[in-house]
């Protein structure tokens, strides 16, 4: 696969000193309500913003059929190459990497697993620490190994991850966590708790960018 320029997203301002470059989750594309959402809004805080979509989604956008998502290796060849492809087009200065869910996911094992020499930090969107209604099989063996600086915005209530479960896991030092007050999956709280989807999504986009700030 090669990645083009015309098939990123970017949002933020020119010359911003950092570049975030987000991957979308499993089942919503780069462009998602969630997705939009935080790119605009980190954007609006000073940090650029760089989006785009793994092979799967592609397809799916350009023939309507709903491929699964493509295997590991393909994920992360291709987060690989979307590194290289805006460090090439000198697009980036300081470079975080993350995403909502699965991307955020392949971003931590590139980091973790491979050399990427120009990732600074990373940004975790709802990490999915295990299958939903598999508690047991947990996906935190490479955390252990993180190089950099990580944030991991997170719902309380994730079924994928909820607060009581991963607090009582063993992470490095090297992982922050910005908790969304009664938060699923997507840091989107009941009605009946008395937060907000904006409230939550806000207070989440605040974090990161004064996480980002020191890189």
């Amino acid at each position: 696969m090669l990645v083009d320029m015309t098939d990123f997203l970017f949002d933020g301002p020119e010359g911003a000193k950092t570049t975030l470059v987000l991957a979308h989750g499993a089942g919503a594309p780069m462009d998602s309500p969630f997705m939009e959402t935080f790119a605009q809004g980190l954007g609006e805080r000073g940090i650029a913003v760089a989006r785009f979509e793994f092979p799967y989604m592609v397809s799916r956008r350009a023939t309507g059929n709903k491929r699964p998502p493509d295997r590991q290796p393909i994920l992360l060849q291709t987060w690989a190459e979307v590194i290289a492809r805006l460090r090439d087009k000198g697009v980036i200065n300081r470079l975080a990497i993350g995403g909502k869910s699965m991307g955020g996911r392949m971003a931590s094992l590139l980091v973790a697993e491979t050399d990427a020499p120009d990732v600074q930090a990373l940004v975790c969107l709802g990490y999915p620490f295990h299958p939903a209604g598999k508690p047991e099989r947990l996906r935190t063996e490479h955390l252990r190994h993180l190089p950099l600086p990580c944030l991991m915005v997170q719902g309380e209530r994730d079924t994928l991850g909820n607060r009581p479960e991963v607090e009582g896991y063993s992470l490095p030092d090297a992982i922050r966590f910005h908790w969304c007050p009664d938060g699923d999956h997507s840091l989107v709280p009941r009605k009946r708790s008395g937060f907000t989807q904006d409230g939550n999504w806000t207070a989440a986009m605040n974090a990161i960018a004064e996480f980002l700030q020191p890189i």
